[in-house]
């Protein structure tokens, strides 16, 4: 084990022999940190932090501390954090806010510089979340998402697998995977190159593609859209795309009028 001599380092603590922590870094409390993770001069992580092996933390980094809500009086609350993420200089991740609760990182996962993930948060494994975004607590965000800077995020907001949210963007409701959304939080079409690179069949994304179009081209509602999708048996990624809208806590983003067909298809 290597620990800076200037390090602080609860008697509580649980650190790995194969764990290295940095000079000036605090590690408060219950503590828990797997084999290979790096922290960084300066980080700062609390009470009731468990960290997977293989993470990268930061200079600056906070992680587990107390959840911004007002209705918190000091409930044992968890943060969890899996396997080979990287916490950039300065991000912040709160823990849970009621008696025991979690915030959830999981897997290989990339916080940029000064990002926030609030209170009750699960972020699932290989999500982006770029520099100076603000998740809100309780936001769910799956698989292999991409945040861009300086979005924002409402409280109880799901954002879909594979799903890229641009720049800027206010994100006020669900976003279903597989789909774009820009900065006035709405939709403007399918994320094809993500779709792409996710090694998705040519048959899939055009599965995907009939299902978007009924969603918001067809001039049906939601639930009606949904129905439609349902008959035709379009295939396990759009089943998967249909549980995430029913299940969505603050239904679903509205679609840009003015998106081109371009970003559209």
């Amino acid at each position: 084990m290597t620990i800076h001599p200037t390090a602080v380092v609860d008697p509580a603590a649980e650190i790995d022999s194969a764990a290295e922590i940095g000079p000036g870094a605090i590690i408060e409390g219950k503590v828990k940190i797997a084999a290979g993770t790096r922290v960084m001069a300066h980080a700062y992580i609390t009470s009731n932090t468990t960290i997977g092996p293989g993470n990268v933390i930061h200079p600056f980094a906070v992680l587990g501390h107390a959840p911004q809500d007002l209705g918190y009086r000091g409930e044992e609350s968890y943060l969890r954090i899996g396997k080979g993420n990287t916490f950039r200089e300065g991000c912040s991740v709160h823990r849970g806010s009621q008696e025991g609760s979690a915030t959830v990182v999981g897997d290989n996962n990339f916080l940029m510089g000064y990002c926030h993930v609030g209170h009750d948060c699960v972020i699932g494994n290989e999500v982006v979340i770029a520099n100076g975004v603000l998740l809100a607590g309780h936001v769910h965000v799956e698989d292999k998402s991409f945040i861009s800077g300086n979005a924002v995020v409402h409280q109880f907001v799901d954002i879909g697998s594979l799903t890229m949210i641009g720049g800027a963007a206010k994100v006020t409701k669900g976003v279903p995977p597989y789909l774009m959304l820009v900065e006035r939080g709405a939709v403007v079409g399918l994320n094809v190159v993500g779709l792409r690179r996710a090694g998705f069949s040519p048959e899939d994304r055009q599965r995907i593609k009939e299902a978007y179009k009924l969603l918001y081209h067809s001039g049906l509602n939601v639930t009606q859209a949904l129905a439609e999708i349902e008959k035709r048996d379009l295939g396990l990624k759009v089943e998967a795309m249909v549980e995430f809208i029913r299940r969505s806590r603050r239904g679903i983003s509205r679609h840009s009028r003015g998106a081109s067909r371009e970003f559209e298809l």
